[in-house]
């Protein structure tokens, strides 16, 4: 028997028709957010589990990212076993902030 992935619904999932663009704006200044939806946007939906991310933060700096981007609208997680996997809500975010999220997504990243 499979076990399907469930949606982590201990979790805040905001829909982005709720979310306002001053919310949007400053989940998205942060340079490791904006990070974090560039990989997932190019990794198929639930593949990507938190701790799989390469980022230059602590683990709780990272689960308040996560949360940020949550509460925004711009991702999705649910729960596999011990792993949270994420999705990025593309299509749904873009339908609330047209243009936005391809302007993140085809920023340069940054070089050290």
């Amino acid at each position: 028997m499979t076990t399907r992935p469930r949606r982590a619904d201990s979790l805040r999932h905001t829909d982005p028709v709720d979310v306002r663009l001053q919310e949007a704006l400053d989940a998205l200044a942060d340079p490791v957010r904006r990070s974090i939806l560039r990989t997932l946007a190019g990794e198929p939906d639930f593949t990507c589990a938190c701790g799989t991310f390469d980022l230059p933060v602590s683990k709780a700096t990272a689960s308040h990212h996560f949360a940020v981007l949550r509460a925004a609208g711009l991702l999705e997680q649910i729960d596999q076993g011990s792993r949270r996997l994420n999705r990025l809500r593309r299509v749904e975010f873009d339908a609330r902030f047209p243009g936005l999220l391809p302007l993140v997504l085809d920023e340069d990243e940054p070089t050290g």
